[in-house]
């Protein structure tokens, strides 16, 4: 919390009117910062759960499709022995049901998928915030340190952006 520490500093040292005006602005700032960054990092751990999600379904497709071809390979095998129809009947009925587990996983894997890549996105977009965010308490810390207006409106425009990015992150599906 190396922001907010800087910020309280400033506060605390601030005697001019445009010393508190950016002081204050740099406090409500940093309190942004810091709950953009817990949602960049939440998006961030949901988009890495979600991708592992989708690779166990992809593993889980895997084996149904090596036990879906283990199932006609041991139909063929029966086959050339002239086993009993029964016994070629259950591995035929098995070889369908994998095949119909499968779509369903594929689909599984595929939605799971697309979810992590939308929170991909979105950790993407509150990152982006955040930078500007932090580009705009950095902009307001030369505006009290040099007395220049023009570093104050660049900070908070910067802080503006930051916060049209994390509101559009948020606002993602």
């Amino acid at each position: 919390m190396a922001e907010h520490e800087e910020v309280e500093e400033h506060v605390h040292h601030a005697k001019e009117p445009f010393d508190k005006l950016v002081a204050g602005t740099m406090a409500g700032v940093a309190a942004l910062l810091a709950i953009v960054s817990v949602f960049g990092q939440h998006f961030n751990t949901e988009k890495l759960l979600l991708s592992q999600q989708s690779s166990d379904q992809w593993a889980f497709y895997q084996a149904k499709n090596i036990r879906r071809y283990v199932a006609g390979a041991t139909i063929d095998l029966l086959k050339q022995s002239k086993a009993e129809g029964a016994s070629i009947e259950k591995y035929a009925k098995d070889g369908e049901k994998y095949e119909k587990d499968m779509d369903s996983i594929k689909e599984k894997a595929e939605g799971l998928a697309k979810e992590s890549e939308s929170a991909g996105e979105r950790a993407e977009s509150f990152h982006m915030g955040e930078v500007f965010l932090e580009i705009g308490i950095v902009l307001s810390s030369l505006a009290i340190l040099t007395k220049q207006k023009g570093l104050f409106y660049g900070g908070a425009a910067s802080s503006i952006v930051g916060l049209v990015l994390a509101v559009k992150a948020y606002l993602m599906k």
